[in-house]
């Protein structure tokens, strides 16, 4: 009960020497966050101090200490961690406080250089070297930021610190009931900071204290925005449903036009066309289709109403032609932008894979939403789907891939590798729903309040965003414009496939009619036959 927040005035009626009481707590851990005030006789100023004792969390050994009666003494040692404050005086029933506040953890923040002891997380050894100097900013990004930060409240409380290192934030361990990593050692009073913050999690609620955002990290799916191409079919795109509505309906309601006026040419004019041509609507419409496409018209129209209406048709169709001949151009070179959310990923042609790193093979293996999971069982678990930074950049850049990453670890690679056009057209997903890390402490610690506030200060004053912007690297800007992409089988594969489609069909076609030419010359010569046969009867 000495820890949680209750204030406790100890008084002795029979003994009111103030020895007595630095005896009294010798053997009670009166830690740095506890309120605890006794009252003893002041002999030279003729009245009662009221004084507040408070040990350190180093040490819980104490020694009988003698203090003055001077105000604001504080006796802080190796020896001995308990440090006496003066309060204020009880006098003929005034009290005259002589604290400017009565905030224990705004009061107590000068630590004697006390030294505290902070865990971080290291996932490569060379971070150690590179600490403070801003090199490879983009290995443990988070760790660098929360070691300047740790480094900055702990100078402000005039403390000292001492690091241990560990490979990872911690994985629990049924068989022993612990954590491993940092949460170990702040479980086990082995660390009193979490000097590396770490993402919020129910699991670890119970084992450590959460007392600030710290870093604004992100870490989403980094991947070029593949080609139109990829997405859609660019020979649809060019026009609207109502644009290609009209342009068929031009075609057939121009074809019908040009039937009537050769039936009406052949029935009451002398228009002689050449062989045993006849009019009909199959053959005006494929020839209204084909100079559509721009072939021109094997019709000689010889009367003027169909010569007009065949050169208006030409001159309408080939500014169609022309305007739908520039937009596929330009819907080739152009990125798509239909990847959007988890499920565009799943459905899409893009290979996924992620960061090699502690946080990304626990929070993706152990996901159990259906299109998360679905992510991770169809695009990455038989396809080698943890690997090396360096390599998932590499394959950013190559295209159809979405490589999961902290976003400043994965833009400080890319815009040190990437040509200035290959950095335009960058879209992000997000995967993890975590908020951001959190700084952490013991359990019950009594120097969270201290630290809680040390942190807020250091974010109200701006230098935790300075850390921020020194170390994490923003996503580049596009300032070098688009280059030429040259066209690929998947570009023009809605037309490769059309063509097949149209030999298929031509072929058809042809071994129908050549059945029917055969089944129709069968049958002649068996009428002749029988012909015959009947005449040789008679």
């Amino acid at each position: 009960m000495l820890y949680y927040r209750v204030k406790w005035i100890v008084m002795n009626r029979n003994e009111l020497d103030c020895n007595y009481f630095l005896e009294f707590f010798s053997d009670l851990r009166v830690l740095i966050s506890n309120e605890i005030y006794y009252i003893c006789a002041s002999v030279k100023t003729d009245s009662f101090s009221i004084r507040q004792g408070d040990l350190q969390l180093k040490c819980y050994h104490f020694v009988k200490q003698v203090t003055s009666q001077n105000i604001s003494v504080y006796r802080y040692s190796l020896e001995t961690d308990l440090i006496v404050e003066l309060f204020g005086y009880w006098r003929h029933g005034v009290i005259k406080k002589l604290q400017s506040t009565s905030i224990s953890a705004v009061r107590r923040q000068n630590m004697n250089h006390f030294k505290l002891r902070a865990s971080m997380v290291v996932t490569q050894n060379d971070t150690l070297n590179h600490l403070e100097d801003y090199r490879d900013k983009h290995i443990d990004s988070i760790t660098k930021h929360n070691y300047f930060l740790t480094k900055y409240f702990v100078q402000s409380f005039n403390a000292t610190v001492q690091f241990s290192y560990v490979n990872s934030w911690g994985y629990f361990n049924s068989t022993t009931g612990r954590f491993s990593g940092m949460i170990g050692e702040l479980q086990s009073d082995t660390a009193d900071l979490g000097g590396t913050a770490l993402f919020f999690t129910a699991d670890r609620i119970k084992q450590i204290d959460y007392l600030s955002m710290t870093t604004k990290t992100r870490i989403k799916f980094i991947f070029r925005s593949p080609k139109l191409s990829i997405t859609d079919n660019v020979f649809l795109l060019p026009f609207n449903g109502s644009v290609w509505l009209c342009i068929i309906s031009f075609i057939i309601l121009s074809a019908i036009l040009l039937l009537i006026i050769m039936l009406v040419e052949f029935r009451y004019t002398t228009v002689c066309y050449p062989g045993d041509f006849r009019p009909n609507l199959l053959d005006t419409i494929m020839n209204m289709f084909g100079a559509s496409c721009q072939q021109g018209s094997y019709l000689d129209p010889k009367s003027l109403p169909a010569r007009c209406l065949i050169l208006l048709s030409l001159i309408i169709l080939m500014f169609l032609y022309a305007s739908y001949s520039a937009n596929i151009v330009a819907l080739l070179q152009s990125p798509s932008s239909k990847i959007r959310t988890l499920q565009d990923l799943l459905n899409s042609a893009l290979g996924v894979g992620a960061q090699d790193i502690v946080y990304n093979k626990y929070y993706i293996t152990h996901e159990t939403e259906p299109i998360r999971k679905a992510i991770y069982e169809r695009k990455m678990k038989n396809h080698n789907g943890f690997i090396p930074l360096d390599e998932g950049i590499k394959k950013i850049r190559e295209g159809l891939y979405a490589f999961h990453v902290e976003l400043a670890v994965g833009y400080k690679v890319i815009s040190e590798t990437f040509q200035e056009d290959e950095k335009c057209g960058l879209q992000e997903i997000a995967y993890l729903n975590v908020l951001d890390p959190y700084y952490a402490v013991q359990k019950n610690s009594s120097f969270r309040e201290i630290v809680r506030l040390a942190l807020f200060k250091l974010r109200e004053f701006g230098i935790q965003d300075r850390e921020h912007a020194m170390i994490y690297t923003k996503k580049p800007k596009c300032t070098g414009g688009s280059s030429f992409i040259p066209v690929s089988i998947i570009d023009v594969w809605p037309a490769l496939l059309l063509l097949g489609w149209g030999f298929g069909f031509s072929a058809g076609c042809f071994l129908v009619e050549k059945v029917l030419t055969l089944v129709r010359k069968r049958n002649r010569i068996m009428d002749t036959s029988a012909v015959f046969f009947k005449r040789s009867m008679k």
